[in-house]
């Protein structure tokens, strides 16, 4: 049992004194630095929020070599951007433009902001109109009780 157990220890640490950084898959190192600059702004379309250089999920794997084959078959980076944009939609994109579709999703924090400091604007304008809004007896009656409260604390 014990020499089994130094086998796959052996075996572990012969493993990782070997491992090394991938390869990158394409031999033309110009030709990466273009797929990965490409990968930075399009977005994995399965993970949160990730891009497809950040990604190790399949599908963004598969999208980083659809991106490779169509820059090594010769089309642009604009190219090869508005292929996957017309296939999965703006949502491709880590980036989208601003248009009429997409206005909400640009512009509705900002709106939720301002709609947010109005609410409360109001409400603290409110409150100060109705301390305001007290009777002349109201506010002699409670200096009245705070007096009183004063003169029997003073007495004890």
């Amino acid at each position: 049992m014990r020499k089994w157990m130094i086998c796959l220890l052996l075996a572990v640490v012969a493993a990782a004194a070997q491992a090394r950084e991938a390869p990158p898959v394409s031999g033309d190192p110009v030709l990466e630095k273009r797929v990965m600059a490409l990968s930075e702004e399009l977005r994995c379309l399965v993970c949160q929020n990730q891009t497809l250089a950040d990604s190790h999920a399949e599908l963004a794997i598969d999208l980083k070599n659809q991106v490779r084959e169509k820059l090594a078959a010769g089309m642009s980076d604009k190219e090869v951007v508005d292929y996957l944009v017309a296939r999965y939609g703006d949502f491709v994109l880590y980036r989208p433009p601003v248009k009429a579709t997409t206005w909400l999703l640009w512009f509705g924090p900002f709106l939720l902001l301002i709609g947010g400091i109005a609410v409360l604007a109001v409400k603290l304008v409110k409150r100060r109109d109705v301390a305001e809004d007290l009777p002349e007896e109201d506010m002699r009656r409670a200096a009245a009780l705070l007096d009183a409260a004063n003169e029997t604390k003073d007495k004890a």
